[in-house]
């Protein structure tokens, strides 16, 4: 068998490092005038790096037995120290000081950096156009740790989900590095009556908040009883010219009684907002002859509820006998001219005696 002019026995064509059996396809000669594989030639001369595969199923031709299959006439590399060479201040790399030749060059914020030295200062993960932040002490950071640095930070601000972002990060350097100044909303005074109406400051369009025509600062559009920011949704104007969330307009200026509240129960304690006389003995307002039938006074069209005869206050509309609240599903009209439920309208005026009654088979006749 011939290779390179040298005869060499059948046998003897072999791979020096493997002993595979070779023939004049898949022998290659190697510089130390031996023969090998192609496998172990490209193991031991061919080109090492991601990319540089050999054969294909060898893979990554880079690994701990590079230095042992390394012969001295390989070429061998170094790494590159890119601090070598200095640029004049403030024209080379921002991290290394060295200058940057355009094929190592990467662009942030318009400064060169080196590919190699272009990563994250805090993890150090190297960067790209896309995850690279610029931070305000003129370093580039990655996307998370720019979050934790110099974003926002408390309940919502986060990585990406909803919890408190306060790793590695205490009071005291948050005041240091981004310090918080509160508005002082009484600084500019307004003219009487063109202000907010809870401090008197002047409100300007970012922070205006609009309610019942008047405009107020957003920071003190808040519940004026339980101090609850509020919005369009939740503000309630009270007739004290004060918004309200809707839990304290209701405590203190709606219905109070059985039945009325967030559930149906009893929500007043004091005697002095209850209600204690439905029947309106001594009412207050208007009288008129067409007014309520109940306390006989005017019926205005915002509080008006109507039966088969008659135009009612709506806090008056309940049934005669057991005081129900009515509306129109179970309004009954008495031939007294008065209002009752289904219940006390069947007992009073319904058809009487065996089967007739509230319920079946009772005898129901007094």
């Amino acid at each position: 068998m011939l290779a390179r002019g040298k005869g060499y026995h059948r046998r003897c064509f072999k791979c020096v490092q493997c002993n595979k059996t070779l023939d004049s396809t898949l022998h290659c000669d190697g510089p130390d005038k031996d023969i090998y594989c192609r496998g172990c030639y490209a193991q031991k001369f061919g080109a090492r790096g991601y990319g540089h595969l050999g054969i294909s199923s060898l893979g990554l031709m880079s690994d701990i037995r590079d230095s042992e299959r390394q012969s001295d006439m390989a070429p061998k590399s170094s790494p590159i120290n890119v601090e070598q060479i200095q640029a004049p201040k403030g024209e080379g790399c921002p991290r290394c000081g060295g200058v940057v030749f355009a094929a190592e060059q990467v662009l942030s914020k318009g400064r060169p950096w080196h590919r190699k030295c272009f990563k994250c200062r805090d993890c150090t993960k190297t960067l790209d156009s896309i995850i690279a932040c610029d931070g305000p002490d003129n370093e580039v950071y990655c996307k998370t740790c720019y979050g934790k640095k110099w974003g926002p930070h408390g309940y919502g601000f986060a990585c990406g989900s909803s919890f408190l972002q306060t790793d590695g990060i205490n009071e005291d350097s948050m005041t240091a590095e981004r310090p918080f100044v509160d508005p002082d909303t009484t600084t500019i005074k307004a003219p009487e009556g063109e202000g907010c109406p809870r401090c008197g400051g002047a409100v300007f369009a970012a922070e205006l908040q609009l309610s019942k025509g008047k405009m107020w600062h957003q920071k003190c559009f808040n519940c004026a009883k339980c101090h609850r920011p509020l919005d369009s949704v939740l503000a309630c104007d009270g007739p004290d010219d004060n918004v309200y969330c809707k839990l304290c307009y209701a405590k203190l200026f709606g219905p109070k009684g059985f039945g009325y509240g967030h559930t149906p129960t009893l929500v007043s304690t004091n005697p002095e907002y209850t209600p204690t006389n439905l029947n309106c003995k001594n009412p207050c307002g208007p009288r008129s002859v067409n007014g309520c039938p109940r306390c006989g006074l005017a019926v205005y069209a915002a509080e008006q509820m109507k039966s088969k005869l008659n135009v009612w206050h709506k806090i008056c509309f309940y049934c005669s006998e057991c005081r129900r609240y009515l509306d129109s599903t179970n309004l009954n009209d008495g031939p007294d001219g008065n209002i009752y439920c289904r219940s006390c309208y069947g007992r009073n005026y319904g058809p009487k005696g065996v089967g007739y009654g509230i319920g079946a088979g009772t005898l129901t006749m007094a």
